[in-house]
């Protein structure tokens, strides 16, 4: 029981520490696709509770280390939370994509409108969409990376061995 919960917790820090790094390095101007990736990746392998907490830790970290205003958290703890859900109802990896989708590019595009008018304290350069063709352009981006890359990870050993343990013993197999 103790193993199983380091293993979590092991497994958890390594996804914050590949969000944290890959993103910022692999960004478009108004645009954090490698977040799509990592929260699609999460919610496949690591259900949704993990993964909201995972873009959460990230959110923060990138807040306070690197200066990115709260669009941080608007636009990925939604996207990460509706991947892990979604795919845990769906029981496919596109489930998992749809969610990020629409968590990220459609409720958090248009969450981050308000708090971005509060954090500015501005309304007369904000709009309501705004922020939602940038949103929506980076899911989708994300969305295919993180396809190519769990096509490939779904074959390894270890992969299986994680999901099983963060979906309590029921998965059964991965599923494109």
């Amino acid at each position: 029981m103790e193993k199983n919960r380091i293993h979590k917790l092991t497994l958890l820090s390594l996804m914050i520490a590949l969000d944290v790094v890959l993103s910022p390095l692999f960004r478009i101007e108004g645009m954090a696709p490698m977040s799509s990736v990592m929260n699609i990746i999460a919610g496949v392998l690591m259900g949704p509770l993990y993964g909201t907490l995972m873009a959460l830790i990230c959110g923060i970290i990138r807040m306070v280390l690197m200066g990115i205003p709260p669009l941080a958290l608007t636009g990925a703890v939604f996207g990460a939370f509706l991947a892990g859900l979604f795919y845990r109802i769906g029981g496919k990896m596109i489930w998992s994509m749809i969610g990020e989708i629409i968590g990220t590019g459609v409720i958090g595009s248009l969450l981050s409108y308000p708090v971005m008018v509060w954090f500015t304290g501005s309304q007369q350069d904000f709009y309501w969409f705004i922020y939602t063709p940038r949103f929506i352009g980076a899911t989708l981006i994300g969305s295919v990376i993180a396809f190519l890359v769990l096509v490939k990870l779904k074959d390894t050993s270890i992969f299986k061995k994680s999901q099983r343990l963060f979906m309590g013993g029921k998965f059964s197999g991965y599923s494109i």
